[in-house]
């Protein structure tokens, strides 16, 4: 059986720059042995971040993508904080924001693009957890996804 680390190295992709706050709070906190993550947004390699409303500027294969990439700068906060994705037992649950239009309906397939990779990593039993997907009518900067999450960290 793979590590998280394992894992997410088959993947191919790289993580960006762990997201510094921007505001009055904590990227991350460790309670006893849950791990809360803040919001996230869709930060690239270079620090940009993906911009525009699902519906409107990008596709919801976009979108996907875009939720992938957050679900990138989640594992980047985890294992510059943490060291380790094997610090991390399980997810516990996932809750994504999409910015679209009023008429978009398709939220869940667009958070999928962070719950299949975070499955990816933890494996089918420990990497899905209980999962929101809602419509927003604006996000931060115009990001097309925000992501937060809680784990279950190993004893």
């Amino acid at each position: 059986m793979n590590t998280a680390d394992e894992n997410f190295a088959k993947t191919g992709l790289s993580l960006p720059p762990a997201p510094a706050p921007v505001g009055v709070y904590k990227p991350y906190l460790i309670d006893g042995k849950y791990l809360y993550v803040s919001g996230h947004g869709t930060v690239q390699d270079d620090k940009s971040l993906i911009i525009g409303r699902i519906g409107a500027d990008i596709d919801m294969e976009q979108g996907k993508l875009a939720a992938r990439q957050v679900g990138l700068a989640i594992l980047s906060t985890i294992k510059t904080n943490l060291g380790s994705l094997n610090k991390v037992k399980r997810v516990i649950k996932v809750l994504g924001m999409v910015n679209c239009t009023p008429g978009f309906e398709k939220h869940p397939y667009i958070i999928n693009g962070c719950s299949e990779l975070f499955a990816q990593v933890w494996g089918t039993e420990n990497g899905i957890g209980v999962r929101s997907a809602v419509g927003f009518g604006s996000l931060p900067d115009n990001i097309p996804v925000e992501i937060e999450a809680m784990f279950e960290l190993e004893e």
